[in-house]
């Protein structure tokens, strides 16, 4: 691997070996399963995906840019994890998934080939597992069109967010792989808008995600201190 790409070995490694598991339900995914539709209604209130060009960012195993495709989109799925996109593969032919199509490309790669080409841009749940994720920013504000819009979601940093992303999830409630995040890697809500307004990407709305254990359900709320979603969209 180029010591240039904007990727963390251990972390490709660290999903690559999960990567059979990526459309069980019930596996280490499953919190992303949860989520799903929700992120989705989010999206599509903002930003009607029928008919629109779609580039999910870190696709992962496709959970997300399936759906996208479900409701109309045009969707390309990108990310460097080899077994990840082979099981996304796999489960678009098999479930005969309309419109989507995955490459093993780097955000960086992918807006130097193609700039301003994608109505909807989105990078859910990998900002905190790249070295540099301010350039993963600047990447999907060059690959959306002008007004286009950019969704992104990924974890807060405080002393809360440790407690209940990192040592509840993945130690108590082991709804998480144990390391599944590094402390030091989370994204205080202030830098990614730093991040969002250097790229000329001009944040429109932001959301919390939170967890109750005691419904075992997620929702979507006004609180950032732990999860959260951004709605940005270009604006030069």
């Amino acid at each position: 691997m180029s010591d240039t790409l904007n990727a963390d070995p251990a972390e490709l490694a660290k999903f690559s070996e999960l990567a059979h598991r990526w459309w069980d339900p019930e596996s280490e995914f499953r919190p992303l399963h949860q989520i799903n539709p929700l992120r989705l209604e989010w999206i599509i209130g903002l930003a009607p995906l029928v008919g629109k060009k779609v580039l999910d960012v870190g696709c992962g195993g496709g959970i997300l840019a399936d759906s996208m495709a479900r409701k109309g989109a045009d969707v390309t799925g990108i990310d460097l994890s080899t077994k990840a996109l082979r099981i996304a593969q796999l489960h678009a032919i098999e479930t005969q998934t309309p419109s989507v199509q995955y490459r093993e490309i780097s955000a960086e790669a992918l807006a130097s080939e193609q700039p301003s080409q994608f109505d909807v841009v989105t990078c859910m749940e990998m900002l905190e597992h790249v070295p540099d994720p301010a350039s993963i920013v600047r990447s999907c504000a060059q690959l959306v069109k002008p007004g286009g819009w950019v969704f992104f979601s990924t974890i807060n940093r405080n002393m809360k967010a440790f407690a209940l992303a990192i040592v509840a999830a993945e130690y108590v409630l082991k709804m998480l792989p144990r390391g599944t995040h590094e402390y030091a890697k989370l994204i205080q809500p202030h830098e990614l808008a730093a991040y969002c307004r250097e790229a000329a990407l001009e944040l429109r709305q932001a959301k919390g995600l939170s967890y109750s254990p005691l419904t075992k359900r997620y929702s979507l709320g006004a609180g950032t201190s732990v999860n959260y979603l951004f709605a940005t969209q270009r604006v030069i």
